[in-house]
């Protein structure tokens, strides 16, 4: 009974700040709707989850998380490099994987809802080459794998164009997620995660 009422507690919480997440991106997209110079994109792909808490987002690559690696996200994008992403992603960390080098006795769900800005500069870098783009992103998420935290989010990525239209194109990007209260947080800690998306404009 105890059980049931802590999962429901977590899942209220987790809620809770959905809300509040999501009040904050409509919020800022509200605030800039008055833009001219706009695109709507979306994507759709897979993602690892790297739970060591290391710094390193390639140290011991065998144990990412793979279980259920499924990755969308929304993101409007404006004429001067700059935009707002929204993000959700699941995963799973099952039986007798690590995380924190604890042993897991049984699967472990992880979900996070991710909202980053970002900011193009690939054409400061290679301004003849349209076929790629570089990016960097930061934010605030909210995750769970044993419970429920706040996450501080920095990262980037390289997009490959397949059209010339820049209407369809194929990602790779890393995000590195800082966990709030990180020495208290149990499983749910630090983190790195490794998205492969596909991206097309709406």
């Amino acid at each position: 009974m105890i059980h049931k009422v802590y999962i429901c507690l977590v899942i209220y919480m987790f809620m809770k700040k959905l809300i509040l997440a999501s009040a904050f991106l409509l919020l800022t997209l509200t605030t800039y709707a008055q833009s001219n110079d706009k695109e709507w994109f979306a994507s759709i792909g897979f993602n690892s989850v790297n739970n060591l808490g290391t710094k390193s987002p390639l140290n011991s690559p065998g144990d990412w998380a793979n279980g259920i690696p499924i990755s969308a996200a929304v993101e409007l994008v404006w004429g001067s490099g700059i935009s707002i992403e929204q993000s959700l992603t699941i995963n799973k960390f099952s039986e007798n994987a690590s995380i924190d080098g604890v042993l897991l006795t049984e699967d472990y769900s992880y979900l996070s809802f991710d909202t980053h800005a970002k900011y193009y500069f690939g054409k400061h870098i290679l301004p003849n080459a349209d076929w790629i783009d570089f990016y960097g992103n930061a934010g605030i998420g909210i995750f769970s794998i044993d419970e429920t935290n706040i996450s501080a989010n920095i990262g980037g990525g390289v997009l490959f164009w397949l059209n010339r239209r820049k209407t369809l194109g194929i990602r790779l990007q890393t995000i590195a997620k800082f966990a709030f209260d990180h020495k208290e947080s149990g499983l749910d800690n630090n983190h790195f995660q490794t998205h492969l998306q596909l991206m097309f404009a709406l």
